[in-house]
C-alpha cells in the first residue's frame, strides 16, 4: 500500500512477525535472541511476511530461518509500530509504516547455530539477561509481557 502525507517520500506500509522463543531449563526460562548489523544489535528473531502467508506462519518461519530453532504457537504476545526510512525492493527511496507481530513461541528443537547468513549471531539468553541485551525498548516490553505469560 502507497500513501502520501506530509513528508516528500512516498509512504508504505510493511507487516513483519517475530516471536519470543522460549525454553526452560534448570528451573530458569531462556530466550533465543539474534544479533544483527554492524554493530551487533541483540534483537527477536523477526522478519517479513511473505504474500499469502499468516502473522503465525511467518512468525515460525523467521524464528526457523533467523533462530535456528523450530517453536510452536503458544500465544500472541503485541504488534509494535514504528517509522523508519529506506528503499523499497525497486530501490525507490520510501518512508516506511512498520507493524510486527510478535508471538510466544515454545522451544520444540534445533539449535540456535544453524542460523541463517543475514544473522551474525544467534543464542539462548536468561529472560533477565536477554531483557538487558535488547537494543530497542518496544521488544524489551514483548518480553516483559512474555515473562508475565510465563509467569501467570
Amino acid at each position: 500500500m502507497i500513501a502520501r502525507t506530509s513528508s516528500p517520500l512516498p509512504v508504505r506500509t510493511q507487516r513483519s512477525a517475530g516471536g519470543v522463543a522460549f525454553r526452560r531449563t534448570a528451573g530458569r526460562v531462556e530466550v533465543v535472541l539474534v544479533r544483527v548489523g554492524r554493530p551487533g544489535r541483540w534483537q527477536l528473531p523477526k522478519g517479513l511476511i511473505a504474500p499469502g502467508e499468516s502473522p503465525e506462519a511467518a512468525a515460525l518461519r523467521e524464528t526457523l530461518e533467523e533462530g535456528g530453532i523450530e517453536t510452536e504457537l503458544v500465544a500472541p504476545l503485541e504488534t509494535i509500530e514504528y517509522w523508519y526510512v529506506g528503499d523499497d525492493a525497486g530501490g525507490t527511496r520510501v518512508r516506511f509504516h512498520k507493524f510486527v507481530h510478535f508471538f510466544l513461541l515454545a522451544y520444540v528443537a534445533g539449535d540456535p547455530s544453524a542460523h541463517d547468513r543475514e544473522v551474525e549471531e544467534a543464542r539462548w539468553m536468561r529472560i533477565d539477561d536477554a531483557i538487558a541485551r535488547l537494543a530497542f525498548a518496544s521488544e524489551r516490553r514483548v518480553v516483559d509481557a512474555a515473562l508475565a505469560l510465563l509467569a501467570g
